[in-house]
């Protein structure tokens, strides 16, 4: 499914973002103010990151559906973690050392997640792998 996943610098602008995201964009883009120029979310999540570009995903795409269908996507990964979470405990329950390795395994589960929220937007946006 092709999304429409270009903003511009004037609509993050609007949406009144942190001052640091509209900056971190211009510097990014070599300009000094916001324009109308058609803005890729790519460049947004290349240049800031994750977190900025779910921001302007939120605030400030010309239309909501990349947004929605994005949000479906980390709700059904999160169902999937709850199953997985719920099955875990269920089995650290049976040794002290098996709750153990589910709790070192807790960071390195968040950290998988992240991965694959950026990159399943970058999928969902059209980076070519």
């Amino acid at each position: 499914m092709k999304y429409n996943s270009t903003t511009t610098l004037n609509r993050i602008r609007a949406a009144s973002p942190c001052e640091d995201v509209l900056a971190e964009l211009l510097k990014h883009l070599g300009k000094t103010k916001a324009d109308d120029e058609p803005l890729s979310l790519l460049t947004v999540l290349n240049s800031n990151g994750l977190d900025d570009a779910l921001w302007v995903l939120s605030y400030a795409m010309p239309d909501d559906r990349l947004a929605r269908h994005f949000q479906a996507w980390c709700v059904e990964q999160v169902a999937q973690r709850a199953a997985a979470t719920d099955t875990a405990w269920d089995t650290a329950w049976d040794t002290a050392w098996a709750a153990v390795d589910a709790a070192d395994g807790a960071d390195a589960a968040w950290d998988t997640a992240w991965a694959a929220q950026e990159a399943q937007l970058r999928k969902m946006i059209g980076e070519k792998e």
